[in-house]
């Protein structure tokens, strides 16, 4: 039985750069989902592998033929832009493990049609000043940049990862009797959970986590990192490899636990 590892995370959080890396491991041996969107194309994006641009008819009678899984729709400042998973014969959890970007409302959606022990959510956090400061950089690069959008989204993201949709996705944020409490904090009944952590403490974390046997099948990761560690530029792009790093291990043990469990 494979798996759909789901990457969570708020906008410029870094999940697309860890999501590209991650498709291109070999040891992985990850399948890229392409979902679909009726939005524009934006720059960079290429059909058909970034995604599928349709349009809003092509989307309701894809709906109204049973081929959605999920879908999102957000009321934009150029309009209503769908995102949707589509039931299209690219999943087949007979054969191999994928990986998707999504979040929580996607997530929980997924976990409702394929069950939950075959959808592993995986979420990334990051600082929402850093945040702000990468998502204006980015669309600053555009040949048309819609700031205002940008700010939609921006606090569109404090409402759908709130606590309680990612907690309904199966990303349990922190130990329920301290949920304030600086460090590192690791829940191995449910999930690996780190807190304003360090780098050194982000990786001794996981591997004291991975060599523990884990055997609830239904886990998630949420990577949380202190503002200090990525406030730096010079930081940047290694925070992000770090937590790239993390993610396949998490990936690959829960892999290697499912082995040993049909064994």
């Amino acid at each position: 039985m494979g798996k759909i590892f789901c990457l969570m995370g708020k906008s410029a959080s870094g999940k697309d750069f860890v999501y590209k890396n991650l498709i291109a491991r070999e040891d992985l041996q990850l399948q890229h989902v392409v979902p679909y969107t009726t939005r524009p194309i934006r720059s960079g994006e290429v059909e058909g592998l970034t995604y599928f641009f349709c349009s809003d008819e092509e989307a309701e009678a894809m709906e109204r033929a049973g081929k959605v899984i999920e879908m999102r729709a957000y009321d934009t400042v150029h309009g209503v832009w769908k995102y949707f998973t589509a039931d299209d014969g690219q999943i087949d959890l007979s054969r191999q493990d994928y990986l998707m970007i999504g979040t929580p409302e996607s997530c929980v959606k997924l976990r409702e049609y394929f069950g939950a022990d075959a959808v592993c959510p995986v979420y990334i956090w990051v600082d929402d000043g850093e945040r702000l400061a990468r998502a204006l950089k980015r669309e600053s690069k555009q040949g048309q940049p819609k700031y205002a959008e940008m700010c939609r989204r921006f606090l569109a993201d404090e409402r759908d990862f709130s606590e309680e949709n990612l907690r309904k996705a199966g990303v349990n944020l922190f130990p329920e009797e301290n949920p304030d409490k600086a460090g590192t904090e690791v829940d191995l009944e449910r999930n690996l959970c780190i807190a304003d952590a360090s780098r050194e403490d982000l990786q001794s974390a996981c591997i004291n986590a991975f060599s523990t046997d884990l055997q609830s099948a239904d886990r998630s990761i949420c990577l949380k990192n202190k503002e200090e560690v990525i406030g730096c530029n010079s930081f940047e792009n290694r925070e992000k490899e770090q937590i790239l790093e993390d993610v396949a291990a998490y990936i690959a043990q829960i892999r290697a636990d499912q082995r040993i469990l049909t064994e």
